[in-house]
């Protein structure tokens, strides 16, 4: 599937004061011990498919990196609608991470690890240049840059803004 390349600059334009960036990932320590790995990988994308199926839960996008380390990068809207979809009894988060910790914690088969900023958008800086839409600009507005935002310190100190399609 062939994506659309963006000639030229652009920015990402995040129309919140904050924004809340996630990283999450996944090691298999012990590769040969595939089924146990590859059950621990398989919990994701149900997670994700239930969070783009529903905008409410405040997950506004994501990329994500495949191999021995995996790594899922995502935006979303306030750590509140992050940690709700963690502890909503409803989602499809609690029961793989309570099997994680029941079955592989403390084992050294797979390692998990994740962390949490949250970022004033007046602090983000952000240049795509011949890119498809990609990272923050995909899960907020995807700009041109212009001379408005045509250096790097007056996209670090812009004012959010509405969102532009």
């Amino acid at each position: 599937m062939a994506q659309q390349i963006y000639a030229g600059r652009h920015t990402a334009d995040p129309a919140s004061e904050t924004v809340t960036v996630f990283l999450i990932g996944m090691r298999a320590n012990r590769w040969w011990k595939i089924r146990k790995v590859s059950r621990v990988a398989a919990a994701m994308p149900r997670m994700l498919q239930h969070l783009a199926s529903d905008p409410a839960a405040g997950m506004l996008g994501y990329e994500q990196w495949f191999g021995r380390t995996t790594m899922l990068l995502s935006y979303w809207e306030s750590p509140e609608h992050l940690r709700k979809f963690a502890a909503d009894r409803e989602s499809p988060h609690l029961e793989p991470w309570r099997r994680f910790m029941k079955e592989l914690s403390g084992t050294g088969d797979v390692g998990i690890w994740h962390e949490t900023y949250q970022v004033p958008t007046t602090g983000i800086e952000t240049v795509y240049n011949g890119m498809p839409l990609f990272g923050l600009a995909k899960a907020t507005a995807h700009v041109p840059i212009g001379v408005r935002n045509n250096t790097a310190k007056q996209r670090m100190g812009r004012v959010p803004g509405p969102k532009v399609p």
